[in-house]
């Protein structure tokens, strides 16, 4: 497959479609390579600008996509078109079906003891039969890391997902990426409380309008009033400094995560 990518805001994004990742995803299955899926939003765009360990995650994935319906506009406006929004939540749904109808094992790594339990239980009823190799909940000390990376590649799993934040995502896969011998790796955020039924995601039509935001917004206004109008004037700014002067593609920053020791497909 030729590879088309995309310099955007520092970063080259790959223009793909969801069947473009899929591809990528199934020949890193057969081959048994590392693929290091990531995904850009608009918050991730103003965030990086002050966060090397972030900027530098983003940097060393395999493959980098455009989550937001913001990045397809902001692309456009450019006149460095991306295809579609592919959402990190829309791709861990996608794998988990793909590995449901090949007989691939997942691993699950994230998210409080209740959720990754209730996770747990919703899959293997929407996915009768998933082979689920293990898990683990997030909220583990740096001293159980090492313990964590051992039973993941002792589990022999195709697909690790990691639902956790920035930095301890980064941290550990900087850390233990290159021991653990899983082909596909990707972090899914708060993808983990979706599908255990915990949270809500906006509906399909909100998505299409590129307003998903707004429906997180108008679950919990006073959490996020500030942060999404702090977030989205950011953005507009850097879009509009995008258009007068591209920013030249980010170099990795010393002292932030690396994935180095684990080869790139």
């Amino acid at each position: 497959m030729r590879r088309e990518r995309r310099l955007l805001f520092g970063m080259y994004l790959d223009a793909m479609r969801m069947e473009d990742v899929l591809e990528r995803c199934q020949t890193a299955l057969v081959t048994r390579s590392r693929l290091l899926l990531g995904v850009l939003n608009a918050a991730k765009v103003v965030k990086m600008r002050k966060d090397p360990m972030l900027r530098n995650s983003l940097i060393e994935c395999d493959v980098l996509l455009a989550d937001g319906q913001s990045i397809v506009w902001a692309s456009r406006l450019l006149r460095r078109p991306l295809p579609e929004r592919v959402t990190g939540i829309d791709i861990f749904e996608a794998l988990l079906a793909l590995a449901h109808r090949s007989g691939r094992s997942v691993y699950l790594l994230g998210a409080r003891p209740q959720v990754l339990s209730h996770l747990r239980h919703h899959l293997q009823q929407r996915f009768p039969g998933l082979r689920i190799a293990g898990s683990h909940h997030g909220y583990f000390d740096t001293a159980e890391s090492g313990r964590i990376a051992e039973d993941i590649r002792k589990s022999g799993a195709d697909m690790l997902f990691l639902g956790m934040t920035s930095p301890k995502k980064e941290i550990f896969l900087g850390t233990y990426g290159h021991s653990l011998d899983v082909p596909i790796l990707h972090g899914v955020g708060g993808s983990f409380d979706i599908l255990a039924g915990i949270t809500s995601r906006a509906p399909a039509s909100w998505q299409r309008i590129g307003m998903e935001w707004a429906y997180r917004l108008a679950q919990e206004p006073r959490r996020l009033w500030w942060r999404y109008l702090a977030t989205n004037s950011a953005f507009i700014m850097l879009t509009i400094r995008e258009f007068i002067h591209p920013a030249r593609a980010f170099k990795p920053a010393a002292g932030g995560s690396s994935l180095h020791a684990f080869n790139k497909s």
